[in-house]
């Protein structure tokens, strides 16, 4: 009895170290996601017990079959012993199916229920976050850590439930043959399952290196489908080859660093499983020369004891496996636990008009909180202004008008809107004031329509003939067959840089805020190109507050104040023909280099 203790409590040490290993806190995480279909995962769990235990029918039948041998009877069991083992063999196989697909059901519910809750958080992270993020980064974080999380885990999860349930009606057959066999057997079992009670230790730093090369390698792939025609027209073909070799010999290094710490497991745990054998079968001779054990009980507890162990010899492979997908469990817990550096303070309210100003005072916003871009930006814009940035590159225009939506916060500072600080403003109804079109617009894959109505999702026929018309795009939508339904393709790669302008111009016509930003909507367009965006965008400025950044000094002369922002600092405010006669001024500067314009 004191060794089956010993036995019992050293058992329970190793259990407890395992479940240690396995973070119950995650399984508590995750049930939010598995509470809607509670009852097929329950039955995808409960299935796999008669699965486990009916392994135990086999040992059973032989130790009968060989006893009636030994004894040369012939019962009605050992007559039909096969049939039974067959039926017995049929029911475990319709078993096995229900709960792969029961597990393969719940599974994907709960993978596309995290993938959700991810992209819905992944849509409020702040610029500051995808600037410092890579593509691959957030595809493997945001979808991948999932399918490695939920899929990996759950196929596990039934694989080792399985091997519970059988494991525990092969113990209990094993003491019904011969306990004395069992405890030895027991002990030889504890041992193989010892080393995996330190292997979490040893791959939780490879586990999130290898994410991150991952990472680096789709965003190759990206980078390649993306950039495709730079790489053709400045032959980068080697360049490109040197960058992937690079990631991927990466990638193969920790993928071997992780077959040398785990890779042993297997191993060992054959040694040892081969080793207990042996005794048992030297063991189960002295039983039986001793008459405290049949032929029959003796194949059969040998059976029983194979059909335990060998799982066992490959668990350690298996339980990498789970504690890779528990790793990437705590990961997207992670990213799911993380509050937006954006956000609603407590008690914002809801903007609902402009009525007087927008105010920057003492405006400060510095990147990593080191590097300064704007420093005490003083301005007061009036509603109905059109106000130009103009600067040198770099000097910090798009980050001054970047501030005003709230894809960045001020470092210190504050910007307000009829006296009413933009923090205490609900974000979603701030930047429903707000129409912006970038240098290069992003357009999403689909038709033209569907593009111009991201303005206003519930907009009328009418409303989106008037944006288009407005946006100069009747021309060019009436040579099209499919008109306004013509698809664009990935990122509008179908449409001229001045269509996709004209586009997006035609979105910011129909979103019909007050404030409208434009950041170099022209300068990325010929001559031809520029004059009739130009014109789309003088229809959009009417009546609006305007802020318009350009390097193109011609397209901010009219412009009601000009704003010169140098190295982060404004240096002059004004209109054309106050700055333009200023001795050594920085806009007149900016003017005489380029021909014609002053």
């Amino acid at each position: 009895m004191a060794v089956c203790e010993k036995a019992g409590a050293d058992l329970m040490r190793i259990v407890r170290k395992i479940k240690n290993s396995y973070t119950i806190k995650n399984y508590s995480k995750i049930c939010h996601y598995v509470k809607p279909y509670w009852i097929r995962a329950l039955m995808a769990i409960l299935v796999t017990i008669p699965i486990g235990m009916m392994d135990t029918v086999i040992p059973w039948a032989l130790k009968h079959y060989m006893d009636d041998i030994s004894s040369g009877s012939r019962s009605i069991i050992s007559s039909y012993m096969p049939i039974l083992i067959l039926i017995f063999a049929v029911i475990q196989s319709v078993f096995t199916y229900i709960a792969t697909y029961m597990n393969a059901w719940v599974g994907a519910k709960i993978s596309n229920g995290l993938k959700f809750d991810l992209f819905m958080k992944l849509m409020r992270k702040d610029a500051i976050f995808f600037d410092n993020n890579i593509s691959g980064t957030i595809q493997t974080r945001f979808n991948s850590d999932v399918d490695t999380a939920c899929g990996g885990l759950l196929n596990h999860l039934k694989m080792f439930s399985t091997r519970i349930f059988n494991s525990i009606s092969l113990i209990i057959a094993l003491f019904i043959i011969s306990w004395q066999l069992a405890i030895v057997a027991i002990i030889v079992m504890m041992a193989a399952l010892y080393p995996l009670t330190m292997i979490r230790k040893r791959i939780a730093g490879i586990v999130g290196q290898t994410v991150f090369s991952g990472a680096t390698i789709a965003t190759h792939y990206i980078e390649a489908f993306a950039g495709n025609r730079v790489i053709s027209s400045y032959n980068l073909y080697d360049h490109q080859r040197r960058k992937i070799s690079s990631a991927l010999d990466y990638a193969f290094k920790l993928g071997i660093k992780m077959v040398q710490r785990t890779g042993i497991l297997s191993p060992i745990m054959h040694l040892v499983i081969g080793a207990g054998i042996a005794v048992l079968i030297w063991g189960g001779s002295y039983l039986i020369s001793n008459n405290l054990l049949t032929a029959g009980g003796f194949v059969a507890f040998i059976t029983t004891v194979i059909m335990l162990y060998q799982p066992i010899k490959t668990i350690g492979n298996d339980f990498s496996a789970v504690q890779t997908s528990l790793l990437a469990i705590e990961r997207v817990f992670s990213l799911l636990q993380e509050t937006p550096a954006i956000t609603n303070r407590r008690g914002a309210v809801r903007l609902k008009t402009i009525r007087n100003k927008i105010e920057y005072r003492d405006a400060c916003f510095a990147y990593d909180g080191n590097r300064a871009v704007l420093e005490k930006i003083n301005l007061d814009i009036g509603i109905g202004q059109t106000i130009a940035l103009v600067g040198n590159s770099g000097g910090g225009k798009t980050t001054f008008v970047s501030l005003l939506p709230r894809f960045y916060d001020l470092t210190s500072g504050q910007i307000l809107i009829d006296g009413v600080d933009i923090k205490d403003i609900e974000l979603d109804s701030l930047r429903e004031k707000i129409a912006i079109v970038f240098q290069d617009n992003f357009l999403f894959s689909g038709s033209i329509q569907e593009n111009i109505l991201l303005g206003k999702t519930n907009a009328s026929k009418k409303e989106l003939r008037q944006a288009a018309s407005a946006a100069c795009l009747d021309e060019f939508v009436s040579r099209l067959s499919k008109g306004l339904d013509t698809e664009i393709g990935e990122r509008g790669t179908l449409l001229s840089g001045g269509q996709k302008q004209r586009v997006a111009i035609a979105r910011a016509f129909l979103k019909n805020a007050p404030v409208v930003i434009l950041d170099e909507a022209t300068s990325a367009l010929d001559n031809k190109s520029e004059a009739i965006v130009q014109q789309a965008i003088d229809n959009l400025m009417k009546d609006r507050t305007v802020f318009i950044i350009a390097h193109r000094l011609s397209t901010v002369r009219n412009a009601d104040m000009i704003v010169v922002i140098d190295h982060g600092r404004i240096a002059e405010t004004g209109s054309h023909e106050d700055l333009i006669g200023r001795e050594n001024g920085v806009y007149a500067s900016l003017c005489n280099a380029y021909l014609g314009i002053a």
